[in-house]
């Protein structure tokens, strides 16, 4: 999928340029093509070089986490409401703890970790599943939950906000909080409805009741300030609580007798890593999406969307996210890198580059995840899977507009 979207980037960049150049007469326009490509490889270099140290320092933090046992906490935490809602699923099945695991990493930010647990699980539900190359009701829901993108810690928006000038990268955090929230509510109550799922179970209500009153209450809260004390609040807020959580990993460290430093130093090896092996990856998306925009051809795309929006008399301002949403169901590397595009011609701080950091963070990559999970275990018919996924992808696209014009309209 992610070569069929490169590859068409860069066509649709040459037919644009082409037309101008036979019909317009625009003897610029490939000189631009060719300006993109030098500048945007340069560009994505150094952001992955600047990535460095800021990588280093959370993936460090986020390791004496780990090895502080809050990856097990939450596991214990989750058990209970995933065999409610997985009632397929034997209590004590090994495919429990997996799933609960996987949703613990995804919820603290370790995507490494995440994925190869989720291959686990998923393994695990393929044991239980009478029909080996249909998806189970469990399975489904296990990926829904995963597409829907929930997380408690955006690392790495945080790291790209920092290194592309934003005055406070954390601002975000809690308008991510709440549409990642929506997010996965909204991929649940799908598959619940298709799969029947008894939500009024007294387990499942308290846990979805509990969750609810504190993002109702973290609403209710916001809506009672003036925007710009909204805005102050909700800084202090994100700040006090990544700071308290660095805390409590370097508490939780010191209270079962690990060695926080080197459990940081090993996190920020793994930090140093990803920066200089996401170079490659970063430099093919920015040229793609550099010579695409010097093209013009995002323009029409953006300018036909923006003429849509107008004529339904609403306000423009979000249209120049929406290549970020738009390409997250296909591709995260892709989206990152319209996130990335929106923060650099718009400004870190600008409408479009904020919703964009709300959008990358409030889902995941669907067709990605449908693809390695349910292909890890030679699953060929889906189901109602897709069509769950892309309504939890909706949901938090549609609650992450909505919350970045209460935050920041």
């Amino acid at each position: 999928m992610l070569n069929i979207i490169w590859i068409c980037f860069f066509l649709a960049a040459f037919c644009t340029a082409l037309i101008k150049l036979i019909f317009f007469g625009d003897q610029r326009v490939f000189g631009l093509l060719m300006e993109a490509l030098f500048t945007q490889a340069k560009a994505a270099f150094e952001i992955s070089l600047g990535l460095t140290g800021v990588l280093s320092l959370w993936l460090g933090i986020m390791n004496i986490g780990e090895r502080s046992g809050f990856n097990q906490l939450l596991t214990q935490f989750l058990t209970s409401l995933f065999a409610k809602l997985m009632p397929d699923v034997p209590k004590g099945h090994p495919a429990l703890g997996a799933m609960v695991m996987n949703i613990s990493a995804n919820m603290l930010g370790l995507d490494n970790a995440a994925t190869p647990l989720g291959i686990k699980a998923m393994q695990e539900l393929q044991t239980l599943n009478p029909k080996p190359d249909t998806a189970s009701n469990a399975q489904i829901l296990f990926l829904v939950i995963n597409t829907s993108g929930v997380t408690l810690f955006p690392v790495t928006i945080l790291t790209y906000r920092a290194q592309l000038g934003a005055a406070n990268p954390s601002d975000v955090f809690i308008p991510i909080l709440i549409a990642t929230y929506i997010s996965t509510l909204t991929g649940l109550l799908a598959v619940a409805w298709v799969q029947k799922i008894n939500l009024l179970d007294k387990v499942i209500l308290a846990y979805l009741g509990g969750f609810t009153v504190a993002v109702g209450a973290l609403l209710a809260y916001f809506a009672a300030l003036p925007q710009a004390e909204m805005l102050a609040q909700s800084a202090l807020m994100s700040n006090v609580i990544l700071f308290s959580l660095v805390i409590v990993f370097i508490g939780g460290a010191v209270y079962k007798k690990i060695n926080a430093y080197d459990a940081f130093v090993d996190g920020a090896k793994e930090g140093f890593q990803t920066a200089i092996t996401i170079i490659p990856y970063l430099v093919a998306m920015l040229v793609a999406i550099g010579v695409f925009r010097a093209s013009g051809a995002l323009d029409l795309m953006a300018d036909g969307l923006r003429f849509a929006v107008r004529g339904c008399n609403l306000d423009d301002r979000f249209v120049d996210a929406m290549p970020t949403a738009l390409m997250k169901p296909f591709s995260g590397s892709g989206a990152r890198a319209m996130m990335i595009d929106a923060m650099k011609t718009h400004g870190a701080d600008s409408f479009a580059g904020r919703l964009s950091s709300i959008v990358q963070g409030s889902t995941e990559t669907t067709f990605y995840v449908l693809a390695i999970y349910f292909g890890s275990v030679g699953i060929k018919h889906i189901r109602h899977a897709a069509a769950c996924g892309i309504m939890a992808d909706l949901g938090g696209i549609i609650a992450a507009i909505v919350v970045a014009y209460w935050f920041f309209g």
